[in-house]
Formats: C-alpha cells, sequence, structure tokens
C-alpha cells in the first residue's frame, strides 16, 4: 500500500476519535485536505491565510492527534476490542452474534 495512503488513513481513524478535541479552524482544515483532498494552496487561499500557515497547522493537528492516541490509545483499544469480537463471531450461537452485532452497532 502507498505509504502517503498508509497516513491518510492512520489520521481520518485518528480524527475519528479525537477531532472533538480539536478547534472548529483545526477541524475545519483537516477535513478539507484529508477528506476533501483540497491542497495546500485552495485551502489557503478560502481563509486568507499562507500556504505555509496551512502548512503548519496541519503537521500541529497531527502531530495532536498522535500525542492524544499516545495519551488515551482509544484507536488501540478499538482495534483490539474488534478483534476479540471477532474471535467471540468464531465460537458463539446465534444468541450470541445478536448481542455482538449490537456491540458492534455502539461503535
Amino acid at each position: 500500500m502507498d505509504q502517503s495512503l498508509e497516513k491518510k488513513n492512520h489520521y481520518n481513524f485518528l480524527y475519528s476519535f479525537y477531532s472533538p478535541l480539536l478547534t472548529k479552524k483545526q477541524c475545519e482544515v483537516f477535513e478539507n485536505y484529508y477528506f476533501e483532498d483540497y491542497s495546500l494552496s485552495e485551502i489557503s487561499e478560502s481563509l486568507g491565510v499562507s500556504r505555509n500557515a496551512i502548512w503548519d497547522l496541519l503537521k500541529k493537528v497531527e502531530h495532536n492527534l498522535d500525542e492524544y492516541e499516545e495519551k488515551l490509545g482509544l484507536l488501540k483499544k478499538n482495534q483490539i476490542l474488534n478483534d476479540l469480537l471477532d474471535e467471540l463471531e468464531k465460537n458463539v450461537n446465534q444468541e450470541g452474534l445478536v448481542i455482538l452485532n449490537q456491540i458492534r452497532e455502539m461503535e
């Protein structure tokens, strides 16, 4: 897999957990860059700031997301939980599968 695609997926997953901890502007820039695939120049023009300011903000957001994950570990815990649920799914009856699906819907 392409390294930039791995990076994008990594930050998209982290963002899904930690976006409430970011400022509105950080969320806007992150979403424009990672979700909408806008270039740094397009984002800077729309916000009336320099391209370098957008680059710096994105690097700060990436750093913050990595730091939140390091301290809180929500993504890692979620991956472990999903692995355990997958394993459990192989060993339960039909009633257990209903409960497993209810747990998965909570995520």
